[in-house]
């Protein structure tokens, strides 16, 4: 990892902790010792179809961050149940690939994330969920998504 990418990681940890925005859940063990990979709880809104549940998401973070997209996706024995979710735990989330720039933080992902689960109608994956988790590259960032 870069010197550049090393400072950029640490200022977006140092804001994680000192901003804590609602709905994440940052400990001091977020991060793998050498800032290439964080692991940050997300909590459903109160009033939507995910309030109280928690989720893992796992950020990895590679050598040209923040000019190309971290991998993002959930980890863990939970993943939600989501029409942008697959099963697997990648996510179809346009800035997450396409739309992605530097200008773009771990806390603005996390919060657009947020907000996609906030807005869900219903609990379900993506109707292509068994052939894409069947066929899919282990690394979500090297999904073609296809964004409708």
């Amino acid at each position: 990892m870069s010197d550049a990418a090393a400072r950029r990681l640490m200022k977006e940890l140092n804001q994680l902790k000192t901003e804590n925005p609602a709905g994440l859940l940052i400990d001091n063990t977020i991060t793998s010792h050498d800032l290439k990979q964080w692991k940050i709880g997300v909590v459903g809104a109160e009033g939507t179809l995910y309030a109280g549940e928690v989720f893992t998401l796992q950020f990895t973070f590679g050598p040209q961050y923040p000019f190309n997209s971290p991998e993002v996706m959930f980890v863990g024995d939970t993943i939600p149940a989501h029409p942008h979710i697959y099963s697997n735990g990648h996510i179809c989330l346009s800035i997450l690939s396409d739309d992605w720039t530097p200008a773009l933080s771990v806390q603005s992902v996390c919060l657009s994330i947020l907000s996609m689960l906030s807005s869900s109608k219903e609990k379900k994956h993506p109707i292509d969920d068994a052939i894409y988790v069947r066929t899919c590259n282990k690394n979500p960032s090297k999904t073609r998504w296809w964004f409708h």
